[in-house]
């Protein structure tokens, strides 16, 4: 077919035009591709993503967050920093970034104090810090404390023998000390001889005294409720030690007995021996509870119950249906004796306590919260690392503190990083390469040369 000069004119036009088409769709794509990014990120646990509650955070902030990484001009150092930093900026727009050779912009390093490569300084509302390492749990915590700097100061009582937060013993709080502070808490210790509560104190810690309360100490305990303050209250099993007025005002009750649990098969699986310890595999609905995922421990651990509807109550955690409250000594045989004052349970270890604020005084201040436990244990330096003991913690003075939104961000963990095998399927493992894949391929090989010679 001949083809007329003007059928040629048109088929090239319709080729350039198809390839300055195809230019703007590309360039156009291209920009949009600059604009807007979108990411999929497929790895368990989601570990290339920020966490929900780094996200939550991130949404709270007011101010600009400036930071500020002194690494040398190495690429894939850049690439790595950065990645973990467009995180954070592509959730808060104000977020900005920047990297520095501490070599050649000697000046800035030591108006920052820079003594070393990979330090990183983060600056929000006028206040700074200085980082170590780079990770979202350290970014995170970093700028929890930068956005609640001295707003959130917690008082432990001290005076009765109770567990010291500079304790770096196993029973101590070292641990619990550090992590909070991680958290944006100030903390403090106060002895009630020397006075009372002091008022700036969002939340008072009574842990298990050893020793009785004077009844002036209670009276300032209890002042400090009735003027609306947040409560922390572990008790262990054994002495009240005078501190049954302190249970009354709240409406609860603390049992005499010992918990324990007879779930053989549960306390097997996670190596309890002691029947005492108490595990706790489901939680009720509660801002505290509803991001735990794991199991906690309980060692030694008493019930407690809501006896009077003064405060709005709620059962945070409490022990299986095969457990129940010893009220003799417990021994590795436990029987299950109600006629010798056992409690059948499941037996609440927490609870929590609310009220809505009406008073004046605290117009600052919508509701009263207190939370009672029936074991100080679980979040010391022996036990805080066991299963979710820590991110229960965390997310007890979380809530206490009204930061229902804020809690424990903890480092994301991959599940699938270490493959356990038992000896049975070494061995088949082992067959399997070293013999039946071996005798598979020579008989394949046999096969092939019989069909071969046979034609």
């Amino acid at each position: 077919m001949r083809l007329s000069r003007k059928t040629r004119l048109l088929l090239q036009l319709q080729k350039v035009f198809f390839v300055l088409l195809l230019l703007i769709a590309v360039g156009l794509l291209g920009w949009l591709a600059n604009q807007h990014t979108v990411q999929f990120d497929w790895t368990s646990n989601k570990r290339n993503t920020l966490s929900q509650n780094s996200i939550d955070l991130l949404h709270t902030l007011e101010h600009p967050v400036v930071v500020t990484v002194y690494v040398q001009d190495d690429d894939t150092v850049h690439a790595a920093v950065e990645e973990i930093l467009q995180r954070y900026q592509r959730e808060k727009a104000d977020f900005s970034y920047s990297l520095i050779n501490p070599d050649i912009d000697f000046e800035s390093a030591q108006r920052d104090g820079v003594e070393r490569y990979g330090q990183i300084i983060i600056k929000y509302n006028n206040n700074r810090e200085n980082l170590a390492s780079l990770s979202e749990q350290n970014i995170s915590s970093a700028l929890l404390r930068l956005s609640r700097a001295g707003s959130r100061k917690l008082v432990f009582i001290k005076g009765h023998g109770e567990k010291s937060i500079t304790d770096t013993d196993n029973t101590g709080y070292s641990k619990l000390a550090a992590e909070l502070v991680k958290q944006g808490f100030a903390l403090d210790t106060h002895n009630l001889l020397l006075g009372e509560i002091p008022q700036d104190t969002s939340i008072a810690v009574v842990t298990s005294p050893r020793r009785a309360y004077l009844k002036g100490e209670l009276e300032l305990l209890m002042q400090y409720l009735d003027n609306g303050g947040n409560l922390l209250w572990m008790m262990d099993p054994g002495e009240m030690q005078d501190l049954e007025p302190l249970a009354s005002t709240l409406g609860i009750h603390f049992m005499d007995g010992i918990i324990v649990d007879n779930n053989v098969n549960l306390r097997n699986t996670l190596r309890i021996q002691n029947p005492a310890m108490i595990p706790v595999l489901d939680y009720q609905a509660h801002a505290v509870t509803d991001d735990i995922e794991y199991n906690t421990l309980f060692p030694i651990s008493r019930g407690v119950e809501q006896t009077d509807e003064l405060f709005d109550g709620s059962i945070l955690a409490q022990s299986l249906p095969q457990s129940w409250s010893e009220a003799s000594a417990v021994s590795t045989e436990i029987v299950f004796e109600p006629d010798d004052g056992d409690v059948e349970g499941p037996i609440s270890i927490i609870l929590a306590l609310e009220k809505m604020i009406t008073d004046e005084t605290n117009a600052d201040k919508a509701a009263q919260r207190i939370i009672v436990t029936g074991d100080s244990d679980f979040v010391a330096n022996n036990y805080i690392g066991v299963g979710a003991n820590l991110a229960l913690g965390m997310n007890i003075f979380a809530w206490l503190a009204g930061d229902d939104d804020l809690i424990a961000i903890e480092p994301k963990r991959a599940p699938d990083t270490q493959l356990q095998l038992d000896d049975t399927e070494v061995m088949l493992i082992g067959i399997g390469f070293f013999i039946v894949l071996p005798a598979g391929l020579v008989l394949a090989g046999i096969v092939i040369w019989l069909r071969r010679r046979n034609r």
